[in-house]
């Protein structure tokens, strides 16, 4: 007998998303924006004759044109404008034999027959009730010329037709259809919505739960109702009938919040191993390291928003969990948490072109460890100078920061780019008087030069930045008001020196734009160099800082400019490729394009 009564409970068994279906306007969830302007549509009898219902799957599009096929015909409306579900009416809907309300599935019904038939059927009015309700599904099916045999009966349907189609991907559907229809786009359901809406089955349905599991079931359907209803049955019969949070994990083999909190954790206390001993038990459990990297830099996200408690309302999960994020989030520095961002999203975005993805995802933990280290560097105001000197002289990093233990070269510059490269900055803004201390180094001399007093920084080239020893024994005893004379011969000389310089390093366009050109000397120590484009121009005022420093060093004349002047040839312009030569060949002879096209040649 048991066993025939489990038979027979099965056999009655009805999925959620079934049973559960709405069948009234307040009933529907998460689309109040459209159930309220149904409402006073039918209210203020403002039917339109066609409507298009738009948006993802599983969010009550074909539910809400069910509905309003019925309410459309019921004949005993309540106050609210809800269908009653006794009258005639009603009843013949729900029993699925209503004589008024024709679905029609586009997916398998899109041939050009199929709407022909629909359309011979639109011409019988309805014997009973006001109105012939057509339900067309998945309407973006049909095919170009279903569409176009459509189109003129959409537009000027009998006054009793009122059409209502449905479509996940409304940019499939023409342009000409659009226009004819009244549009609607559903909303994906929030998870608190969906979470409530689970709640409520739950208690109907004798099934214990925790608020937790709900949540996880609700962000894991992706704002499709249908979705959230599957997983619950899934989980019902997997826990027998409890829905927890560990049976959820389990079940739908998701990532445990814990794992993120545990691994950020690790990450802000530079615990390097231990994250990569989690990162190796998250592997063995049979996840992705893709899924990994992308659900992290979803936690760091949602520990920076509750840095703000006006943006804590953003987090869409419960409140044990929203706890957590907060308690974490008085504990990560913001500037660790945008760096981190920073470095997942590169790791997401390099992870499936890697050969070697698991180490991608394990350089990305290591580099995130290091963050809190480079950024207590930052803070006293010693990493640019780190980063600066640490390609050149590794050795002199005691000398910048005597009380900080010197770390890899390579991690050090690595992390400190990345960090510019994420425009972070400090989580408290310093005093002005700090910002001219951080200028100091830890001798108390000022790092910033004085221009006019010292050479002119290279800033393209971090080698060109001289410690404070280097300058010391480097350094020429000038003052930034000194104007020593010098003639044009004097300077030509040191130019042509200057050329020899650059054609050493291999500079070999600035090379022969220094040959090729002469410079005159003008008043007030003013170089003008004419050159003949606009690309000859750039390439000096590119190159210009390093000209200048040489000059003034040699000259020992800091009043020394130099500009570029662009000039017309007026002498026969050189032909240095193979188009230039058959221009000027072309000018000579225009025959010859018709022998090039006679022979079908091209220029090698």
């Amino acid at each position: 007998m048991k066993h025939l009564s489990i038979l027979a409970a099965m056999e009655n068994f009805i999925v959620s998303a079934r049973k559960y279906r709405p069948v009234l306007f307040d009933s529907v969830v998460g689309q109040q924006h459209i159930t309220n302007t149904l409402k006073n549509a039918i209210k203020n009898n403002q039917l339109a004759q066609a409507f298009l219902f738009c948006g993802p799957r599983g969010v009550g599009k074909t539910t809400c044109a069910r509905i309003l096929a019925k309410t459309i015909n019921c004949t005993n409306l309540s106050a609210h404008y809800e269908a009653c579900g006794t009258c005639d009416s009603c009843t013949s809907f729900q029993n699925g034999n209503s004589f008024n309300v024709h679905e029609l599935d586009a997916a398998s019904n899109n041939s050009v027959d199929d709407i022909r038939n629909l359309i011979d059927q639109v011409r019988i009015p309805p014997q009973a009730g006001k109105y012939k309700i057509y339900i067309i599904d998945e309407v973006h099916m049909l095919s170009q010329s279903a569409f176009n045999a459509f189109l003129k009966t959409l537009e000027e349907p009998p006054s009793y037709a009122i059409f209502i189609l449905a479509t996940t991907e409304k940019h499939k559907i023409l342009p000409t259809i659009l226009s004819r229809c009244q549009i609607f786009d559903f909303n994906r359901i929030k998870v608190e919505d969906m979470a409530q809406h689970l709640a409520r089955i739950a208690d109907k349905e004798g099934v214990k739960y925790d608020s937790d599991g709900l949540h996880l079931i609700a962000q894991k359907a992706d704002g499709g109702l249908r979705d959230a209803l599957s997983m619950f049955d899934q989980i019902v019969s997997f826990s027998n009938r409890e829905v927890s949070y560990e049976a959820v994990i389990e079940n739908l083999n998701i990532l445990d919040y814990d794992y993120y909190f545990k691994i950020t954790d690790l990450l802000i206390k530079q615990n390097t191993p231990a994250a990569l001993l989690l990162f190796d038990e998250i592997l063995n459990n049979g996840f992705d390291g893709n899924h990994f990297i992308t659900g992290l830099a979803s936690h760091f996200r949602n520990v920076l928003v509750c840095k703000d408690p006006s943006t804590v309302q953003l987090l869409e999960v419960s409140e044990n969990i929203k706890q957590k994020y907060l308690e974490q989030a008085q504990i990560a520095a913001t500037s660790f948490l945008l760096s981190a961002l920073n470095i997942a999203n590169q790791c997401d975005l390099n992870y499936r072109i890697s050969k070697n993805q698991r180490l991608q995802v394990e350089l990305t933990l290591i580099k995130i460890s290091h963050l809190p280290h480079a950024l207590q560097l930052h803070q006293t105001g010693n990493v640019q100078q780190m980063a600066e000197q640490l390609k050149k002289k590794p050795e002199k990093l005691a000398a910048l920061a005597p009380e900080e233990k010197p770390v890899k070269t390579t991690e050090t510059v690595e992390i400190y780019q990345t960090e510019q490269a994420s425009k972070t900055t400090l989580e408290e803004p310093k005093a002005e008087e700090d910002k001219k201390e951080h200028a100091k180094n830890p001798n108390g001399k000022s790092l910033i030069p004085k221009l006019g007093t010292t050479l002119i920084p290279n800033l393209k080239d971090p080698n060109s930045i001289k410690t404070e020893e280097e300058k010391n024994a480097d350094k020429v005893e000038l003052t930034g008001d000194e104007k020593t004379p010098f003639t044009q011969e004097e300077f030509v000389k040191v130019w042509v020196d200057y050329s020899s310089k650059v054609k050493a390093e291999h500079k070999m366009s600035l090379a022969s734009l220094l040959d090729n050109y002469t410079p005159t000397l003008k008043e007030d120590f003013k170089i003008e160099l004419q050159v003949e484009n606009k690309l000859q121009a750039d390439e000096l005022i590119h190159e210009r800082i390093d000209l200048l420093n040489y000059l003034r060093e040699k000259l020992k004349n800091y009043s020394i400019t130099v500009n570029p002047l662009i000039v017309e040839n007026t002498q026969e312009r050189k032909l240095y490729t193979s188009k230039d030569k058959y221009q000027h060949m072309l000018e000579k002879n225009p025959k010859l394009e018709e022998f090039k096209r006679a022979f079908n040649l091209e220029l090698d």
